[in-house]
């Protein structure tokens, strides 16, 4: 964990000073967990708030110090679930909205180059935003907390409060639809890659 356990236990007291430790402390996660989620930065800090907010009322429900951050992640996800159906919207991606280095990425990839330049790293690291906008919210913050945020098994499962054999389960068959959209995805980038080639081709003769 980011703070000592005793941190927590003197933030539930009432100890303001620690609980502005915690916060401190968790601050960068729990915003890059939200834009994540949400997918729109010009509301971050607000569901960031939120989720300082409900952290401050609801820390002393936590029976005990050593499952804080599964049971962070589980509020800050709740508020991003409800700033969703709040919005009531749902996260479309077309290839036609790809920068020109989001297409150079995925030919890089589709063409076996191992090794990228920084910003190919960077359009790389667009492209896993946009295949995870492209399945549902469940997957999405699944696969988010698993592959990027790096929880374990054990932690996810206080999270959804299921065993980890049905995490398993719904890893796998998440894992298997971002797979399909990443295949979609690289799909559509290859073919636009040969439009533009034609394109190309034509105004040079």
């Amino acid at each position: 964990m980011l703070v000592e356990p005793e941190t927590i236990v003197r933030a539930q007291s009432g100890d303001e000073e620690a609980f502005t430790e915690i916060i401190r402390a968790y601050r960068k996660r729990i915003l890059g967990t939200v834009y994540r989620m949400i997918s729109r930065g010009d509301d971050v800090e607000d569901v960031g708030q939120e989720v300082f907010v409900r952290l401050y009322d609801s820390l002393k429900q936590l029976r005990t110090p050593q499952v804080f951050e599964p049971w962070l992640y589980r509020l800050t996800i709740n508020a991003c679930y409800d700033y969703l159906r709040r919005k009531r919207r749902e996260i479309g991606v077309r290839m036609a909205d790809l920068k020109e280095e989001q297409v150079i990425a995925v030919d890089a990839a589709l063409s076996g180059k191992k090794a990228l330049e920084e910003s190919e790293k960077q359009s790389a690291r667009e492209l896993l935003e946009l295949m995870l906008n492209r399945v549902s919210k469940e997957d999405r913050v699944l696969l988010t907390l698993k592959e990027i945020q790096g929880l374990s098994l054990k932690e996810l499962s206080v999270v959804y409060k299921v065993n980890t054999n049905a995490l398993k389960v719904r890893l796998f068959r998440a894992r298997k639809r971002a797979l399909r959209a990443y295949n979609e995805l690289t799909e559509e980038a290859r073919q636009q890659l040969l439009k533009r080639k034609e394109v190309s081709r034509g105004s040079q003769s």
